[in-house]
C-alpha cells in the first residue's frame, strides 16, 4: 500500500509539472481577439480612447512570448501597453494555461498641412516557439481647426477646408456674426456648449457634403451613437436674427434653445431645412422667444419641441420619437406650456402641414398642454398627422386634414441598428394631406412639392 501511495504521489508530481511547465513546441496554439485595430478619426493632438487586444493561450501549458513588438518604435503614432507596462518592446512573456493577457493601444497623431484625411498604419508583432504572428494598426488621421474656450469678439467666418473641434466651449459676443459656410463639420467636445448673444449664419445647401454638421467629437463606437455627448447651442437675450438651413444637430444633450424675445422683427431663430437628432433632453426648445421652423426633421429626443411662452411657427415638420436602447421614449414629443417658473406667459404656437408622432415608450398623447395662468393661449394645428389617445382639448384649434392615431408609415425605423428613415412609405397617410397655400418650393432633401397634386404633411415629400 506504501508503494502505491508513493508511485501516486510521483506520478501527480510529474503530471503538474508536465501541466504547468511551458509548452515549446512549434505547433502551440496562440490566439488574438483580433488581427487588426481600427481607429475611426483621430484629430489631430487630441488623441483617441484605449482599444486592446486580447492574447490567449488555450494550451494545457503555460506559454511564454519571446517578443512582443510595435514596429514603429518610439515614434510610432500608436502608443502599446502590454499587460500594464508601457513601452515598445516587450521580451520573455508569461502566459499562464488557458489564460490571456490584454495589450492596450492609443493612437496620437501629429498635424500635417493636408486637408482631407489620411492614414497612419503600424503592426504589433508577436513571436513565440518559433513562430511569427501580426496584429495591424489603422487610424484615420484629421486636421482640424482647434477652438479652446474660443470667444468670437468680431464678425468671423469660417470656410469649410477643414473642420472645426470646439473644447472648454465657444461663445459669440452680442453684435459679432459667426457666418458658417455650406459643408462645414463642427465637432464639439463634452464640455464645450456654445453660447450665442451675437448671431449665427449658417446657410448649407441639400447635398450630403453642403449641408453643416454639429456633433460631439467622439467619433469611435459606440460613442458616435451616444445622446447627450455635447452640451447644445443656447441663444441668450441679446442674440438676434438667427439662421440655420440645410444644419444637422445630432448627439447632444440639447439641440438648440432660444431664450426671450427677438430684439426685431425677424424671428429670434429660423430652422430651415435642419435636422435634430438623437438630442438627450429638448432639441428645440423656446423660452418666450421667436421660432420659425421649416421643412425639419426633429426625431428622437426626450422632447422633441418644448415651448414656453412665446411666438412660433412650424411648417412641414416631422417630430417623431421612437423609443430606443440609448432613448425610453417616456415624454411627449410636443409639450406647450405657458407658464416659465412663477411667470405667465403669452403663447402663441401654430404647426401646420406636420406630423407629431411617437411610439415604442409610455406615451399616450404627443401633445402636452401646460396652461396654468390667464394670458392668451394658442395652439393651432392645420393639416397634422398625430398621435392622442385622450380625447382632444378643447384649447387645441384644429383645421383641414385632421389624421389622428394613424401611423405615418416612415420608410425604416429600427431601434436596434439604430437607423431612422422619416420618408414616407408609398401608402402613408400622409401623402397629399398638405395644405396648398404657402407651402414651401421644396422639401427637406430639396424636392419639388409643386407636382401638381396637394403636398405632403412632414418634411419630406413622397415622389
Amino acid at each position: 500500500m506504501r508503494k502505491l501511495l508513493i508511485f501516486l504521489c510521483l506520478a501527480f508530481v510529474l503530471f503538474s509539472c508536465k501541466k504547468t511547465g511551458f509548452i515549446t513546441t512549434p505547433d502551440a496554439f496562440l490566439r488574438t481577439s483580433t488581427d487588426s485595430l481600427h481607429f475611426d478619426t483621430v484629430f489631430t493632438t487630441t488623441g483617441s480612447i484605449t482599444q486592446f487586444i486580447k492574447i490567449f493561450n488555450p494550451n494545457d501549458q503555460k506559454l511564454k512570448l519571446s517578443n512582443v513588438q510595435l514596429m514603429g518604435g518610439a515614434t510610432s503614432a500608436f502608443k502599446l501597453n502590454v499587460d500594464g507596462t508601457p513601452g515598445v518592446n516587450f521580451n520573455d512573456i508569461e502566459i499562464q494555461p488557458n489564460d490571456s493577457i490584454y495589450a492596450f493601444v492609443t493612437v496620437s497623431i501629429n498635424p500635417t498641412s493636408t486637408t482631407l484625411p489620411f492614414v497612419v498604419q503600424d503592426s504589433i508583432r508577436i513571436t513565440y516557439n518559433g513562430n511569427t504572428r501580426f496584429v495591424q494598426l489603422d487610424a484615420f488621421g484629421r486636421n482640424a481647426n482647434f477652438y479652446r474656450g474660443r470667444r468670437i469678439t468680431s464678425d468671423t467666418t469660417w470656410n469649410n477646408d477643414l473642420p472645426f473641434v470646439i473644447l472648454n466651449g465657444l461663445s459669440i459676443d452680442p453684435g459679432r456674426t459667426l457666418t458658417i459656410s455650406k459643408g462645414t463639420k463642427i465637432y464639439v467636445h463634452a464640455d464645450a456648449p456654445i453660447i450665442v448673444d451675437g448671431t449665427i449664419k449658417a446657410i448649407g445647401e441639400k447635398y450630403d457634403s453642403t449641408r453643416i454638421i454639429f456633433q460631439g467629437d467622439r467619433l469611435d463606437e459606440p460613442y458616435r451613437n451616444y445622446p447627450g455627448s455635447w452640451p447644445g447651442i443656447i441663444f441668450r437675450t441679446t442674440s438676434r436674427d438667427n439662421e440655420l438651413q440645410f444644419v444637422i444637430v445630432k448627439n447632444a444633450y440639447q439641440g438648440v434653445i432660444s431664450q426671450n424675445p427677438s430684439s426685431t422683427a425677424n424671428p429670434k431663430l429660423t430652422l430651415n431645412e435642419c435636422i435634430f437628432h438623437n438630442i438627450y433632453d429638448v432639441a428645440v426648445g423656446g423660452i418666450n422667444s421667436s421660432i420659425s421652423a421649416r421643412n425639419c426633421e426633429i426625431t428622437q429626443a426626450g422632447y422633441n419641441v418644448f415651448l414656453v411662452g412665446g411666438d412660433y411657427t412650424f411648417n412641414h415638420c416631422t417630430i417623431a420619437s421612437y423609443g430606443s436602447y440609448f432613448l425610453q421614449h417616456k415624454n411627449p414629443v410636443l409639450v406647450l406650456s405657458d407658464i416659465n417658473g412663477a411667470t405667465p406667459l403669452v403663447l402663441n404656437a401654430s404647426f401646420k402641414n406636420s406630423i407629431i408622432y411617437g411610439d415604442g415608450g409610455i406615451v399616450d398623447d404627443e401633445i402636452l398642454l401646460n396652461r396654468k395662468g390667464t394670458l392668451s393661449f394658442t395652439a393651432s394645428f392645420e393639416n397634422v398627422l398625430y398621435k392622442m389617445k385622450s380625447a382632444d382639448p378643447a384649447i387645441l384649434s384644429f383645421s383641414g386634414n385632421k389624421l389622428k392615431n394613424v401611423s405615418p408609415l416612415f420608410d425604416t425605423i429600427n431601434t436596434n441598428k439604430p437607423l431612422y428613415n422619416l420618408r414616407l412609405k408609398d401608402n402613408s397617410p400622409a401623402i397629399n394631406k398638405a395644405g396648398v397655400i404657402g407651402i414651401p418650393l421644396f422639401d427637406l432633401d430639396g424636392k419639388n412639392r409643386n407636382i401638381g397634386t396637394a403636398p405632403d404633411l412632414g418634411a419630406y415629400e413622397r415622389q
